[in-house]
């Protein structure tokens, strides 16, 4: 046996017995709101595309469309890599958030840990909401800054923590948490930023698109304005449909992070073919207010005849609807129950979820209809009824 069974193979076996070994679901068609998962035809309750933007044909025609929109860029964006596809997107995406400048990244993963790499040093200090990404964590572990983390939404814990700060302090927080479906608490977190002279990176992956009344995300959706000193990361993976991300922030902060960046510095850059189709989406981002009304409606609808059943949904207005089982095992039964009635909703367990908050996490997109959410309904108060 290798040294690498001997030590990692007794930890699989554990993981299957506590329930919580990792298997990749396989999708033999088109991704959309309906896929088919392991060779047959589901609802898809599980993706990030808010607004059923992967299933746009005009994004797929524009690329074909397109000679300059190669599939590879070939190099990192300081060699070859840097295409006017990108740079167009840059400016698009800057202008329609009203920002000096943005920097496109691979993923959302990347962007997060660039931040926290490039901006901050020895003897500052990083302060986290305990309920973060795992990117934005391991961003912290790659910077040479200090870690400090507060109780989730906790202003009291926040304040605490910025009073005990050495050096720079950055506060980071989801704007949209993930698992939770829950809005970061801006204007208590802004108030403590400006009283303590502190810095801001928020991530706003499940936001924008789908948060504040134009989807410009969680400063939109509070009235507010971000100052100088924060940064966000939208990603193009999620309401955009397509895949990528971006840093929004100062001319200063972008240069900082063109010149300090290792995870934006040292990869091969977006291919150019992809940064046309996130210009061609957010345009349909900007025109899609009938699709974030409808959305809505869907999530209002859903929640009300939750309460109805007695299912205990976590509270979220956000696309993101996590139902709360506790159990791992039960969660994992559910979700075989709904796969079963024709509904891909996966079981989300630890490490992804604090131990004890298994749950289903249960996300919407605006190419979802009524009857598919009633149907979905339905089968969940049939895993429900099959416990009493």
């Amino acid at each position: 046996m290798s040294g690498i069974a001997r030590r990692f193979q007794p930890w699989l076996r554990a993981r299957q017995t506590e329930h919580r070994y990792r298997r990749t679901p396989l999708i033999t068609s088109a991704v959309g709101h309906r896929v088919q998962l392991n060779g047959r035809w589901v609802i898809n309750f599980a993706a990030n595309d808010y607004l059923g933007l992967s299933e746009d044909d005009s994004l797929r025609q524009a690329v074909c469309g397109d000679s300059q929109a190669s599939f590879g860029s070939g190099a990192a964006h300081l060699i070859s890599g840097h295409h006017l596809h990108h740079h167009l997107l840059q400016d698009e995406l800057a202008d329609w958030l009203g920002v000096e400048g943005v920097l496109l990244f691979s993923t959302g993963y990347m962007a997060n840990m660039a931040v926290q790499q490039a901006l901050m040093q020895r003897g500052d200090t990083l302060i986290h909401d305990k309920l973060n990404h795992a990117s934005l964590l391991d961003g912290a572990r790659l910077s040479e800054a200090s870690l400090k983390r507060y109780a989730h939404a906790d202003m009291r814990a926040l304040a605490r923590r910025l009073q005990q700060a050495d050096g720079q302090a950055l506060i980071v927080s989801d704007g949209v948490f993930s698992m939770d479906g829950d809005v970061a608490p801006l204007p208590q977190m802004m108030a403590l930023k400006e009283q303590h002279a502190a810095w801001l990176l928020l991530d706003e992956a499940h936001a924008f698109g789908v948060v504040g009344a134009t989807g410009r995300g969680t400063f939109e959706y509070f009235a507010y304005e971000p100052d100088a000193d924060t940064l966000r990361v939208g990603t193009l993976g999620k309401a955009f449909g397509v895949f990528g991300a971006f840093v929004a922030g100062t001319q200063v902060a972008i240069e900082t992070l063109i010149n300090r960046a290792r995870p934006w510095i040292y990869t091969t850059a977006l291919p150019p073919a992809n940064a046309l189709a996130a210009r061609i989406a957010l345009k349909r981002v900007q025109q899609a207010d009938a699709a974030r009304d409808h959305l809505k409606q869907l999530i209002s609808h859903f929640r009300a005849a939750a309460k109805q059943i007695g299912l205990t949904l976590l509270p979220s207005f956000t696309p993101i609807q996590p139902l709360l089982l506790g159990d791992d095992a039960r969660a994992l039964h559910w979700s075989r129950q709904l796969l079963t009635a024709g509904f891909y909703v996966p079981a989300i367990r630890p490490p992804t979820v604090p131990k004890g908050r298994a749950r289903l996490r249960i996300t919407f997109s605006a190419r979802h209809t009524f009857d598919q959410v009633d149907r979905l309904l339905e089968a969940l108060e049939g895993c429900l009824r099959a416990e009493s």
